[in-house]
């Protein structure tokens, strides 16, 4: 069965790729890994020149400005935060911006906050603008607009993190794939940095709650926000709004290619639409902590 799922993902045709900021940054100065992004950009303009829909979430902001701007420890505080987003944000699009245009792509900027998927009117004016740019042939980047986003009340007004981010614009938008880049393989039963007695889960076809219940506040690095939990959260809501799911290490971006062909990599999570799959109930329900 595995294997059958796993071909069948060279046909999806609207695929939402997020990248966090561990996989964008060079681990020993925190700036941007220049020739991973542009691998990225060249691996996202070939899936669109295959006739694909693609949208890119991607972190990266406040590391980038926290760089630009002489910073190398993490913002303690929310004002620090939201001026590091805001300078790095604009560094972030202007490297996307030429990489894309050396490619023959545009790169458009979609800034979300929590309250743009909450509110009735302008959900539906972020879908149709989904929409519209990729009739456009754009290729959407995707960012929490961290500048107004308050993240001190966790997943109150904020998304909490862009794996959850990522999966709602999946849902929002029709997507029939989800694949999370990240600073590990995939799931484990726990933490194999911590427990070398960690089995690896290659395929997941629905989520249970003994699942959720190894899903850890962990993340390997000092510059990302979302752990395991978060990555289950995103299942939970890609898989339900009808779109398969992919956890794989970003160490080489070209694993996008190899997932598209089906080979053996990373998690999968199988989609089965929930008839009663309700957004605005995994916003303001399923964003508790699952420990």
């Amino acid at each position: 069965m595995e294997a059958q799922e796993r071909k069948n993902l060279k046909d999806k045709k609207r695929i939402v790729i997020k990248i966090g900021s561990s996989s964008l940054t060079h681990p020993e100065t925190g700036e941007l890994n220049l020739m991973k992004i542009e691998k990225l950009i060249r691996t996202l303009s070939d899936l669109r020149g295959q006739g694909k829909d693609v949208v890119l979430v991607s972190s990266g902001a406040i590391a980038a400005g926290r760089q630009a701007l002489g910073h190398h420890k993490r913002p303690d505080s929310l004002a620090e935060k939201q001026a590091f987003a805001a300078v790095g944000q604009a560094r972030l699009m202007m490297v996307y911006q030429k990489l894309c245009a050396e490619y023959n792509q545009t790169a458009a900027q979609v800034l979300l906050t929590k309250d743009t998927m909450v509110n009735d009117a302008s959900r539906y004016n972020a879908q149709n603008t989904f929409e519209e740019l990729l009739n456009l042939g754009t290729i959407p980047i995707v960012n929490e607009n961290d500048t107004v986003s308050t993240s001190e009340i966790p997943y109150v007004d904020s998304f909490g993190d862009n794996d959850r981010l990522s999966a709602i614009v999946a849902a929002l938008i029709g997507a029939d794939l989800l694949i999370l880049l990240s600073d590990i393989d995939g799931l484990y039963t726990d933490d194999p940095r911590t427990n070398k007695e960690a089995r690896f889960i290659s395929f997941v076809p629905e989520i249970t709650k003994e699942l959720l219940s190894m899903g850890k506040e962990t993340s390997g690095s000092g510059v990302g926000t979302g752990g395991m939990a978060a990555k289950l959260a995103a299942a939970q809501i890609a898989t339900d709004s009808g779109s398969d799911m992919v956890i794989a290490n970003a160490v080489q971006v070209d694993v996008i290619y190899q997932i598209m062909a089906g080979k053996d990599v990373g998690t999968l999570f199988l989609a089965h639409k929930n008839k009663d799959f309700d957004l605005i109930h995994y916003l303001n329900h399923d964003y508790e902590r699952k420990e």
